[in-house]
């Protein structure tokens, strides 16, 4: 006998959901039942694209779905997933998981008292550069993250901290596990309302460091981090999937050089970095997979809504910090 499919939908088809839909439409294990879009043209679009229906309420999306997609602006989220949770859904909410704690704190009692699990769309969690951090990271001591892209208002309902370097803090949080023990950040606001360029140095209990910088005022892309331990460091891009170490014995053999005057200050040519080969995938595909297997074999997704919930309160206080000095 077959396993029935998932079926899922997706609230929002805009320039994020419509891979979602397109996703779930190619997925083995799941079947796209349809979308809630308030944009007619948009909603045709998609339905005609990836064969599906459009439902004309959430409610009516929730009868139907066993897991849905939230990819509305981060304002929205809780107004769109308390319904679909009052329905029973298993949610996918793109990140962050709400633009407040309190609304936060709303939706993961709904989904507690549903039953249901919430999965949050840290995406960088499904990068392969992430898996490979994961394994390797043992003991970080200094992290440093750059994430810059240009400027669309897609996103400016938030400042740049809870729209791009959440993403980081995520990331940080999930290798360092450490209590927070301090942070001091500044930001400025460029085009937007809200900040949209921000630097944070967070301080944690075990004494590791991480400075992460965001712009979304920039004129390229960076996803960036690197990560220095005891062994040595990586660093990784995560945009690209490529990345490399350095280890402490290649760093202590430089050195040696360096001092025994085989070498000049600067020649790093003899430095060994190792290429970290890594096994390229679409970070959303192999998001969207997992979320549908946690779902069919009711288990907690690698990115619950505890992590989310953990991320979003130090982004809010970042932010907090950078408004308070800004007064």
């Amino acid at each position: 006998m077959s396993t029935p499919k998932i079926k899922c939908g997706v609230v929002g088809v805009g320039s994020l959901g419509q891979h979602h839909a397109r996703i779930y439409a190619s997925l083995p294990s799941a079947e796209l039942a349809g979308i809630f879009e308030t944009n007619d043209a948009r909603a045709a679009e998609i339905c005609g694209r990836f064969n599906c229906r459009r439902f004309t309420s959430l409610e009516e999306l929730g009868e139907v779905c066993d897991a849905v997609s939230v990819v509305v602006p981060t304002d929205r989220h809780a107004e769109v997933a308390l319904p679909l949770l009052a329905k029973g859904c298993h949610l996918l909410i793109e990140k962050p998981i709400c633009a407040s704690l309190s609304d936060a704190e709303k939706v993961l009692a709904a989904a507690q008292t549903a039953g249901v699990l919430v999965q949050v769309g840290h995406i960088e969690h499904f990068n392969p550069v992430m898996g490979f951090l994961e394994k390797e990271v043992s003991e970080p001591k200094f992290i440093s993250a750059e994430r810059l892209a240009p400027f669309t208002p897609r996103g400016t309902e938030v400042g740049v901290v809870l729209d791009l370097m959440i993403h980081d803090i995520g990331i940080v949080l999930q290798l360092v596990k450490s209590p927070v023990a301090k942070i001091d950040s500044v930001g400025v606001s460029v085009l937007s309302k809200t900040e949209d360029i921000a630097s944070a140095r967070i301080q944690f209990a075990n004494g590791c460091v991480a400075n992460l910088n965001t712009s979304r005022m920039s004129l390229k892309k960076v996803r960036e981090i690197r990560v220095f331990q005891p062994s040595g460091y990586f660093s990784f891009d995560f945009m690209n999937q490529t990345g490399h170490l350095v280890r402490k014995s290649g760093m202590l053999e430089y050195a040696g050089k360096l001092m025994s005057g085989a070498i000049k200050p600067g020649d790093l040519s003899c430095v060994p970095v190792e290429p970290v080969p890594l096994e390229k995938g679409e970070p959303l595909a192999l998001e969207l997979a997992h979320f549908v297997d946690s779902v069919a074999k009711a288990k907690q997704p690698k990115v619950g809504g505890a992590l989310g919930k953990s991320a979003l309160e130090v982004a809010i206080a970042i932010t907090e910090q950078i408004r308070a000095g800004s007064r």
